[in-house]
């Protein structure tokens, strides 16, 4: 295992080196299935249009039904089907980038594949590793998954619209997470009702200035 993810290391690293040649912020957004990374991006799409420009890698096991919501909302879209693999990794990645016109794009999500254990394990050539937990999964997820956690710069908490519904505890969930990862960055959010999506977007344009010292090129 360790050979394989030496490996995967230093193809990720040429891919952030293409990724940095062309001024791209990139993000590992990573989730269990269904907890809301797909209708994320299209609410970051209609957020972001005519301020940075969104370009998306989707990685699933079987079926293109994501890259299809996402085409609707005019995004660059590459489609990475995984078999049977259980995440994507830097030379899956690297397979994709020929399709991805990167010179039009500032902010590149890959959309791993719905998993709480391995998309953790492998860098694609990311600048962050993002999380989403949504309230309807469980406040103790991060201690039962915490390599996901620790690995995250941002744990997105989604569907707080649900909380009344369940027996979620946003409190919990949170210190859970601080346990594994005391600097994680936290925010609540409801990709339905638009709770936490200016935030969010907020935080994808200080990472993007941070990095290059400059606004879109847009």
């Amino acid at each position: 295992m360790t050979d394989i993810l030496e490996a995967n290391d230093r193809i990720a690293a040429v891919n952030r080196q293409v990724f940095d040649r062309h001024r791209n912020l990139v993000l590992n957004l990573m989730s269990s299935p269904g907890a809301g990374k797909t209708i994320l991006l299209e609410k970051t799409a209609e957020a972001l249009k005519g301020k940075l420009r969104l370009g998306v890698i989707v990685g699933d096991i079987e079926t293109a039904r994501d890259k299809e919501r996402l085409e609707k909302y005019g995004l660059p879209v590459v489609q990475l089907n995984t078999g049977s693999a259980c995440h994507l990794d830097a030379n899956m990645i690297a397979s994709a980038l020929p399709h991805v016109d990167l010179t039009n794009i500032d902010v590149l999500v890959i959309e791993n594949v719905g998993n709480l254990v391995c998309p953790a394990e492998f860098k694609v050539g990311e600048d962050f590793k993002i999380m989403i937990l949504s309230v309807t999964e469980g406040d103790e997820k991060p201690l039962k998954y915490p390599l996901m956690f620790r690995e995250s710069s941002l744990l997105l908490i989604n569907k707080v619209d649900l909380l009344r519904y369940t027996n979620f505890s946003l409190e919990e969930a949170k210190a859970n997470a601080r346990k594994v990862h005391p600097d994680i960055e936290i925010m609540d959010m409801s990709c339905i009702t638009g709770e936490g999506i200016s935030e969010w977007t907020a935080w994808l344009s200080r990472c993007y200035q941070k990095k290059f010292g400059a606004k879109s090129r847009a």
